[in-house]
């Protein structure tokens, strides 16, 4: 729902009073109302005081003793998230009475926190800072969402410092359900990235963590499903049930709790999926009469009443695990034919999972399965993903509650090149996107009551690639926080995309992460400053070099400074030692040889920066994608990616579309022409070169004939070859180019689609 100004006697009188507590005396004339502190997602009412408050050691989490029992959880997790952040130990002190420099806990049921909805009610709160800082929610869950703003207070604009600004905020969510659904089914994380993923959640303010249980790979290896990757993700020790979990990864109960408590402590939500009848293979491989086709499929046989009643058992066997209110039943991509067994299916299991106590939800797919939902359950959540399968506004005239997980704008299947195989388009969705926002002609009113918010999903298509959870952070933690933003308040219209991510980069990950670390500028400790230029992709046999940059950004000098670098399967060289002490303000520089023998794909750099601050031990953390490639031709080198791309048209002018990827090493980004045929694709080398020859690594959209022109000024061009008929796939292109250029190009002649031209890479080879 959209925001509406709340201004109250209470809120007023709170603000009348707010004493300022300045860090530092300056005559009243002088002093400056404090602005909006840049937390994200941005405060929905923010009214200044003057000065800023300074946490002390003696500092204490506050609760009353009528409020214990409901806030005692919370408040531990505050003291330890504020104890990771400030470096001193800080206690929870359950008390009637607080001092100057506390943090107080308080609900109130009457509380003015937000408009009259059931969401402000339940995740709102006021939050005021004078000489103590004081929280008042109707909730502990809105106290909990006060907590991180304050800690986000503390990252942002205090290094070296715990001070917060002078100040009063009221703040509540726009939407119910703000999540992410990560696809487990089909890949295998460590539990420590999952388990970070609910902190990372919440450190934005997100709320709902989907966990896709069971899956498959799309197609199986020869048309063989019994060879097809399959797995579900729960590990019962019921008998009846051995065989079933996956040997490469599963939960255990013991598991499956500690993940729950963690997302209990942040306020975040579990909704488990179980998958069916479609992606069901997992099910079939675990007995084969459940499927279609005599088990060669990964559809349940509907027809066979023994089919439902084996879900209805797995539904009854693993329920009891789930402490959340809501389970996710899947039933997506069936196919249509069996539209009839499909409904019936849909209604046993949907009412199959209230009987057990929880509210069922399912993807959207009505409209393809049965032209409607003429006969199917409405007592169900429907994310949805898809305008043809079921678009939001047929979902709702229908009476369902509607979550926006829509593929195209939502939806991340890692290092494809479908789907946002390189993660959503951040600016796209901070300039135009908010919940109620589909595509086509499906966007709602965002007032709309059965919209109950939005989940952006990443799904593991692509099973036999070679990436893990890191790699699945760095694609996700950009756009992380423009949609905690946009679910939470909606835009901002007093920032602009940089400056927000500027925000984004300095609040981190948030404390208490157990894998994850930020793979965005300015992120860490707030004192500790690293800067990182990015290498060039890597070519086997030969070297690059990383460059960090590191600052004291604090108060007091830093010691004991001693970066490390590591990178999975690269051969890594300290070529430059910078200063292991640094005062305020001084900056060091460090730099490594990196050295590949083989191509590895696309791997992670981690850089460690642990430093002493008067016996504190901090540490900074950077993350970032080495892309290695094939060795060049014998006896030459790679000449693009030292090179700048530049193109005749982009199309559409879409950024994710420009000309710059075609030499970023990264076979899952592209450029694209408009949709004529004498468009170019150019290179600039960085010196004049012998050029001996070219690859061209094609998407569909490609030339069925083209030249490759070479110019010493950019201005004189001349054919060094010229290909008739291209592949289309993978062209490798000997050049006639005795003398030195500085600049090739690809000419397009001939079009083979109605498209333009689009290529992933364009590599030249050759000696400076």
């Amino acid at each position: 729902m959209k925001p509406r100004t709340i201004i109250s006697a209470l809120a007023l009188a709170l603000l009348a009073t707010t004493t300022t507590v300045p860090a530092e005396a300056a005559p009243p004339q002088l002093q400056q109302v404090n602005a909006a502190p840049p937390v994200v997602p941005s405060l929905q009412q923010w009214t200044g005081g003057t000065g800023r408050l300074n946490l002390q050691p003696r500092t204490r989490i506050v609760v009353r003793p009528s409020d214990a029992a409901a806030l005692r959880t919370t408040a531990d997790q505050v003291a330890t998230d504020l104890n990771e952040l400030v470096g001193w130990s800080v206690r929870v002190a359950v008390d009637t009475r607080s001092r100057a420099g506390d943090v107080v806990l308080r609900l109130d049921p009457t509380a003015v926190v937000g408009p009259e909805t059931k969401v402000a009610a339940k995740e709102g709160y006021r939050l005021r800072v004078s000489d103590r800082v004081e929280i008042v929610s109707r909730t502990a869950t809105g106290a909990f969402w006060a907590s991180r703003s304050l800690l986000q207070m503390l990252v942002r604009e205090s290094p070296g410092l715990a001070s917060v600004p002078v100040g009063s905020a009221v703040d509540w969510p726009n939407y119910a359900a703000r999540g992410f659904m990560l696809d487990v089914g089909r890949r295998w994380f460590d539990q420590k990235y999952i388990r970070d993923s609910v902190r990372y959640l919440s450190w934005f303010k997100l709320n709902t963590f989907q966990l896709h249980l069971n899956d498959n790979e799309i197609s199986p290896p020869g048309g063989d499903w019994s060879k097809a990757q399959s797995a579900f993700r729960l590990a019962s020790d019921n008998p009846r049930f051995a065989g079933l979990a996956a040997k490469d990864g599963a939960f255990t109960r013991a598991d499956w709790d500690r993940l729950e408590s963690v997302a209990a402590d942040h306020h975040v939500t579990i909704v488990p999926e179980i998958d069916a009848p479609a992606h069901a293979r997992a099910f079939i491989a675990f007995d084969p009469a459940l499927g279609l086709n005599g088990g060669k499929s990964d559809h349940l046989d509907l027809s066979k009443p023994a089919t439902t009643a084996f879900m209805k058992e797995v539904f009854d066997e693993f329920t009891p695990w789930f402490r959340g209110p809501a389970v996710h039943v899947g039933a997506d991509e069936y196919p249509r034919e069996y539209a009839t067994q499909y409904r019936q299916y849909f209604n046993d299991i949907t009412a199959h999972v209230r009987t057990l106590g929880k509210s069922a939800s399912a993807w959207g797919s009505l409209s393809v399965m049965s032209g409607g939902a003429s006969g199917y359950d409405r007592d169900v959540t429907m994310n949805s993903w898809n305008n043809s399968w079921y678009g939001p506004k047929q979902a709702i005239a229908d009476g369902y509650p509607v979550i926006n997980t829509n593929d195209a704008l939502l939806y991340v299947v890692p290092f494809a090149n479908y789907y946002h195989g390189n993660g959503l388009d951040g600016r796209w969705l901070f300039d135009n996107w908010e919940p109620n926002v589909f595509p086509g002609n499906q966007t709602v009113d965002p007032g709309a009551p059965l919209l109950r918010g939005a989940m952006s999903a990443v799904w593991n298509d692509l099973v036999h690639a070679q990436y893990g959870a890191l790699d699945v952070h760095r694609l996700t933690e950009p756009t992380f926080g423009v949609l905690g933003q946009k679910m939470w308040r909606g835009k901002d219209l007093s920032l602009g995309y940089d400056t927000f991510n500027d925000q984004i980069g300095a609040l981190g990950n948030g404390p208490g992460a157990e894998l994850i670390a930020s793979t965005l500028p300015s992120t860490g400790d707030p004192r500790i400053g690293v800067t990182v230029d990015n290498p060039r992709p890597l070519p086997a046999g030969e070297s690059v070099t990383l460059t960090a940059t590191v600052t004291n950004r604090g108060t007091a000098k830093l010691t004991n400074l001693a970066p490390k670098l590591s990178v999975a399967g690269i051969a890594t060289t300290l070529a430059t030692r910078g200063a292991s002490a640094l005062a305020p303000g001084q900056s060091t520089v460090w730099s490594w040889r990196l050295t590949a023998s083989a191509p590895n794909g696309t791997v992670t750099a981690t850089l460690d920066v642990p430093v002493s601050l008067r016996g504190l031990q901090l540490t900074a953390r950077k993350q970032l994608p080495v892309r290695t490639v094939p060795a060049a031709p014998s006896g030459s080198k790679h000449l693009s990616f030292t090179a700048s791309a530049t193109a005749s048209s982009v199309e559409a002018e879409l950024d994710r579309l420009a000309a710059r990827n075609v030499n970023d090493g990264d076979l899952t980004t592209r450029w694209a022409s408009n949709y004529t045929d004498g468009e170019w694709l150019q290179l600039a080398l960085a010196e004049p070169s012998r050029v001996t020859s070219a690859r061209l690594f094609w998407e569909d959209a490609c030339a069925s004939s083209y030249r490759i022109q070479v110019s010493a000024d950019g201005t004189t061009w001349r054919d060094a070859a010229t290909v008739g008929t291209s592949t289309c796939k993978d062209d490798q292109v000997a050049l006639d180019a005795p003398d030195p250029v500085r600049y090739v190009r690809m000419q397009g002649t001939k079009r083979a689609t109605t498209y333009g031209y689009s290529l992933y890479e364009l590599w030249l080879f050759g000696t400076n």
